[in-house]
């Protein structure tokens, strides 16, 4: 999960975009069959292979889902086609769609690029809202909706979400004087994110040397936008970052915070950010469950069991992925028939158990692999239960096609620049002449 996110959110960056000629096109679809991992052809020893295209670590494969499915169907095998990045999966992917060529049997899509593939690309796939055995009730609403077009087509099934917590190391917490007890921690900012900053300048005022707050202003905007149920695009597809309030809210409060020296000037993913979560740097940081693998994976041994979850100041989503079925592909019925069980709730909490992919399934907000849910670098504490409050919470968030550019700029070319002595004026005024080229290319 930290790969497929980290890389995810990097996705639509346009300089790597438009670097993505045919040939290299070209070349991401091949990505992943040079492993021998089989073809689409339909037939493998007599067996069908299903072709899976997937980006990153999805974890279905680590988490022992394919192996099952194989043995409950013994005429089935399913083949595996990975790109390490979304930045690169997407474009090769969209190319495909529109040419509706060289697709395989099931396309994963990021939630980031999910409304564009929905505006755009439904009719080359199925309607698995017609799939036997799915039920839309499984899932969450919004979830559901993400992938819904205006007519009533759902594009996709939902597999994880990112529902958003606050991840704190209590060790730091306690030498600056804070409660560490996740629920007194979740009162300090409850209901409102311009309290999280207030605790971040309590933090600073007795923090342990050389420590900050938070991770990174793109970290604290994203999570922040992640509540909002309008951010970049109204309802009706209109481009509104500008105009929405709520924007140049969550702009200003991070811009502040950066200011103050709340947050690392550090943008997220990066080595440098990495680094400061191994040399225990900063407190705090959004946390979506995934967030826990890329803390796991950048921390020093050390660092086990002195993380805790508390609730964000509001219910909010960051990541997620759907699996479609193209209608061009080769195994059709047998694809929707595997992508159905894959995304059922019994398969959702497995891939929970082992791999922190949120399920986007509310009934196993209460099965023991949710409820029961613990992490290495959270130590006892039961995560799952804060997460499912998240996921219930979050809102039915308007996505457009560009979200990503938008976050994008707003981060990288916006706040990050507040931590470096631009004002919030001069950061946003760098930011949303980035985003407008970028959205006129």
């Amino acid at each position: 999960m930290r790969a497929r996110i980290r890389t995810a959110r990097k996705a639509m960056v346009l300089a790597a975009a438009a670097s993505l000629g045919a040939g290299l096109l070209a070349g991401c679809a091949d990505d992943g069959k040079s492993d021998g991992s089989g073809s689409s052809d339909g037939d493998s020893g007599g067996k069908t292979t299903i072709s899976v295209g997937l980006f990153g670590t999805m974890g279905f494969k680590e988490a022992g889902l394919y192996a099952e499915y194989e043995k409950l169907n013994p005429k089935i095998k399913i083949a595996e086609n990975v790109v390490e990045r979304n930045e690169n999966y997407y474009p090769a992917l969209l190319n495909h769609l529109t040419t509706n060529s060289g697709l395989l049997d099931v396309q994963a899509v990021e939630v980031a690029n999910i409304a564009e593939v929905t505006a755009t690309q439904a009719d080359k796939l199925e309607d698995m809202s017609k799939a036997p055995g799915v039920d839309k009730s499984k899932w969450l609403d919004w979830k559901w909706q993400q992938a819904t077009t205006k007519d009533g087509k759902t594009i996709g099934l939902g597999t994880d979400v990112g529902p958003m917590a606050i991840c704190y190391r209590t060790d730091l917490f306690k030498q600056a004087g804070l409660p560490t007890d996740p629920a007194e921690v979740g009162k300090l900012w409850a209901g409102d994110w311009a309290k999280l900053v207030k605790v971040g300048e309590r933090y600073k005022s007795k923090a342990p040397k050389g420590t900050f707050f938070m991770d990174s202003p793109g970290g604290l905007i994203q999570a922040v936008l992640g509540s909002e149920k309008e951010k970049f695009y109204n309802s009706s597809g209109e481009v509104i970052y500008k105009t929405n309030p709520a924007v140049k809210a969550a702009f200003d409060l991070t811009a502040d915070a950066a200011k103050k020296g709340l947050v690392q000037s550090q943008t997220q993913f990066q080595p440098g950010w990495n680094s400061t979560i191994a040399n225990n740097k900063f407190a705090a940081i959004a946390c979506p469950p995934w967030m826990l693998g890329t803390i796991k994976g950048n921390s020093k041994p050390d660092a086990a069991g002195k993380w805790a979850v508390a609730e964000a100041p509001k219910g909010g989503n960051w990541g997620g992925t759907f699996l479609t079925v193209p209608k061009s592909g080769k195994n059709v019925k047998e694809a929707q028939k595997f992508v159905t069980w894959l995304t059922a709730p019994e398969q959702q909490a497995k891939l929970f158990k082992v791999q922190a992919s949120f399920p986007s399934a509310p009934s196993t907000y209460t099965m023991p692999e949710v409820t029961g849910a613990t992490n290495e670098m959270t130590g006892d504490q039961k995560i799952g239960p804060v997460f499912a409050e998240a996921a219930k919470a979050a809102p039915e968030q308007v996505i457009g096609p560009k979200d990503q550019i938008i976050m994008q700029g707003l981060t990288d070319n916006g706040v990050i620049l507040a931590t470096k002595g631009k004002s919030a004026k001069e950061a946003w005024e760098s930011a949303i002449k980035t985003i407008d080229n970028k959205l006129d290319q």
